[in-house]
């Protein structure tokens, strides 16, 4: 599963994707980021009734209640694979999606020992968003010191690997949607039409990067 990524790209360009539609920028001062690990905040676009949406949200949606028993915080769940489950059905509508900005990702590479990262980036360099599910002000505790916090959470599906992906790690990767029509059926299609899109991108559609 992907569970580190990489998002540099200017708010005004992240904006400037979806002209002439306008996007309401509520992110604030976006800094780069080239190391986002689980439970980091990161820029995601949403649709709201008056529009799209640039904001920040916190990664990983609420774990299935019965994976906390016992616990006294919920780390959350970063990536999601199995739609069918309950669970993940009640925020797969449109009000629950997102897309998820970013420049490359990585992978548990499983050919080196001791294993590292397998880095990935779009083979045409343009842009490209996971497909993401966003869950607003949702209340947990998500580390002990922090105590009971209200987040706007999100995390994104998983699919099978393309060829690229599937050399290093055979296992999963992040649906990834590059077709600006693909970006707009995301966010606005029922989930009969939009569910189509949880697959894995075109063999050739990524290339592998040296992450310094």
């Amino acid at each position: 599963m992907c569970n580190l990524y990489s998002q540099t790209k200017p708010q005004d360009a992240m904006r400037n994707l979806f002209a002439p539609s306008d996007v309401l920028d509520l992110a604030g001062n976006l800094p780069v980021q080239t190391d986002i690990y689980p439970d980091y905040t990161a820029p995601i676009v949403r649709r709201a009734e008056a529009g799209l949406v640039l904001q920040r949200a916190r990664w990983g949606l609420p774990t299935p209640a019965t994976f906390l028993v016992g616990k006294k915080t919920d780390r959350g769940v970063t990536n999601v694979r199995n739609t069918g489950s309950p669970h993940w059905r009640r925020w797969l509508g449109t009000a629950h999606r997102c897309l998820v900005p970013f420049d490359q990702f990585a992978e548990p590479d499983d050919t080196t020992q001791p294993r590292q990262n397998a880095w990935f980036a779009m083979a045409d360099g343009k842009p490209a968003f996971f497909a993401g599910i966003f869950v607003p002000g949702w209340t947990s505790v998500r580390k002990v010191k922090e105590g009971e916090t209200t987040d706007d959470l999100f995390g994104f599906l998983t699919t099978t690997p393309n060829a690229e992906v599937a050399a290093a790690h055979p296992k999963a990767m992040p649906v990834i949607l590059s077709d600006p029509a693909d970006w707009q059926l995301w966010l606005t299609a029922p989930w009969t039409e939009a569910g189509r899109l949880q697959r894995p991108l075109v063999d050739g559609g990524l290339v592998r990067v040296a992450m310094v």
